[in-house]
């Protein structure tokens, strides 16, 4: 069966808004001068490696649904991807999960070493909320994002599912509903921001929110599914990093708990509820329900 990015209106749509964001974070870091050269460079190290660009994008596409403009949307997706770049550089410190590798390429702390990759995600950490409220208008709707995304990636959202993750290594979680948890909070947050912040600058309904919000919260979890999975059969060529470091590390994952047949069940099932979500909002949910799909599809 064909992946859903070989199709060619989806393949050329995500395509299309990726290089958008490409070309809006290369104009959106210090100017030169205004920050020490080492630290420049290592922040847009890890922000140029690259990456599937799931949330910017989500962003952008949640925009649109909604009636709102790539243009509009861009400050945002442009923010929460620092966002992202900054906890990967964060979690591959040796405190963390220690990892060497990221997307193909030598991991920030072990090209620029561990106090300037620290600062680096805190330099882009910091540098996403002045982009958004700088450049997101209204100023009520740049409030409402900044609320938004600060709730997603602190310590109720991302940092939070974090440390219950780093605390399942020494005390597992045993049953699904505490691994889900963990995972609504570490990845689906923050996809769910990405959702929301581009309904919220397209000033959609209340209900819309809601619809983005669901989707976000169950590709979400097909997010981490997916991940899962690819850390027992996927390939480390094609994904950059290493696999099979999450039993190493004594975690718990959905294949270790509920198998890998049942594991893509779940991931299938969480996929099909994102989709019925966002089936109200006309015909640019299709490109949404089609990048859910991708969710589970991909090989990296």
């Amino acid at each position: 069966m064909p992946s859903l990015m070989d199709t060619p209106d989806f393949s050329t749509v995500v395509a299309q808004r990726r290089q958008r964001i490409e070309d809006a974070l290369r104009g959106e870091l210090p100017p030169a001068g205004d920050c020490p050269s080492r630290l420049a460079e290592s922040m847009w190290y890890s922000l140029a490696a690259g990456g599937k660009r799931v949330r910017p994008v989500l962003t952008l596409l949640a925009c649109e649904a909604c009636g709102g403009s790539i243009e509009a949307a861009l400050p945002a997706a442009v923010a929460i991807e620092m966002i992202h770049t900054y906890s990967l550089i964060h979690d591959d410190l040796p405190a963390m999960d220690d990892d060497d590798l990221r997307r193909g390429m030598p991991t920030n702390h072990i090209q620029f070493g561990e106090a300037t990759a620290i600062l680096a995600g805190d330099g882009l950490l910091t540098r996403a909320f002045e982009i958004i409220s700088r450049d997101v208008k209204p100023a009520a709707v740049a409030v409402a994002c900044c609320v938004e995304l600060a709730s997603a990636a602190g310590a109720e959202g991302m940092v939070g599912g974090q440390q219950a993750d780093l605390e399942a290594e020494t005390t597992p979680v045993r049953t699904v509903e505490a691994l889900e948890a963990i995972h609504r909070r570490k990845t689906g947050r923050l996809l769910s921001a990405a959702l929301l912040m581009g309904g919220r600058i397209a000033q959609t309904s209340p209900q819309n929110l809601r619809s983005l919000q669901i989707y976000g919260e169950s590709i979400g979890l097909a997010f981490q599914i997916a991940d899962d999975l690819l850390d027992v059969v996927g390939d480390a060529g094609k994904m950059g990093k290493g696999v099979r470091k999450d039993s190493d590390l004594n975690k718990l994952t959905y294949p270790s708990l509920l198998g890998l047949d049942e594991s893509r069940r779940r991931a299938n099932s969480l996929v099909d509820c994102a989709c019925e979500a966002v089936s109200g909002l006309g015909p640019q949910a299709a490109h949404l329900q089609a990048l859910a799909r991708y969710i589970i599809e991909r090989d990296h």
